[in-house]
Order: structure tokens, then sequence, then C-alpha cells
């Protein structure tokens, strides 16, 4: 059992007040603010350690980075954006879930996430607008063009 330090509840507190999967960057960063030296290798080891006293609970997804959150108190899974590759926790699981198990084969466990584009990355980008300098130095130009013809 390793003792608690400043470090290691400045990492906690970071993955609590998420409130949803964090990368080993996303801890470092959010940490930061409780601990402002506190280095990247260090969240390594902390993670590391926090999650063999089963403090954590990792979240893997194939080709992405491994994520961390506390231990699920109620069934709940996963959305992953995959423009802004953040995760967010699910409430619940579909009630029929565990009946798509082949006939005599038992569930243990379940994991389900939902892949697709968060309601930030859904939102149409703000279209450029043309400075008013840029709109003059334009209409120069296209006059300039036709007394050249002329």
């Amino acid at each position: 059992m390793q003792r608690n330090t400043q470090q290691r509840d400045a990492i906690r507190k970071a993955i609590r007040d998420a409130d949803r999967p964090l990368t080993a960057h996303e801890v470092w960063h959010a940490a930061q603010r409780h601990c402002p030296d506190l280095g990247l290798a260090t969240i390594y080891r902390a993670l590391n350690a926090l999650r063999d006293e089963k403090l954590l609970t990792a979240v893997e997804l194939p080709g992405s980075a491994i994520r961390y959150e506390e231990p699920a108190t109620s069934a709940h899974h996963h959305f992953f954006c995959h423009t802004c590759e953040r995760m967010l926790k699910l409430p619940g699981t579909p009630a029929n879930l565990r009946s798509l198990a082949p006939k005599g084969f038992r569930v243990e466990r379940c994991e389900l996430t939902l892949f697709g584009r968060c309601a930030d990355c859904c939102k149409p980008a703000p279209r450029p607008t043309k400075r008013p300098s840029a709109i003059k130095s334009a209409t120069h130009k296209k006059k300039k063009r036709r007394t050249a013809k002329k």
C-alpha cells in the first residue's frame, strides 16, 4: 500500500473532478492546478500504482491512449469522440445486452463503447468573415485590372 502524497491526491482529484475517463496527459494538465510542479513521469508512476491498488480503473481502446477513471459504482459505458478524442461516461446499460451472449455462456463483464462525434465537434464551424480592409483591397485590385484593360 502506497502512502498518500500531495501528487497522488492531485491526480485523484483531477480524475474525480473531470467525471470522465482521462488520458495521462489530461490528468497531468488537470492535476497541475493542484500541484504545479507535478511531472509527467510522476503521473505515469502514480496512475500505475493507483491502478494496481484498484483505486483507478483503466479504459482501453485499440489504437488510443489508455484512459483512467475511478472504479464504477454503477453500470456505465462510454462514448468516444473520434474528432477530439474525448471519452465520456454513459449512464446505465441496455437491458437486453446480456441476452446477446450465446446460449450456455455466462457474461461476467460488459464493456460497451459508442463511437462518433460529441456535441462540440458536431457544431458547424463559424464562417470566416472578411475584414473591411480585405474587402477594400480586393475591390481596389478589380478596379485596377479594369482600367488597365481599357
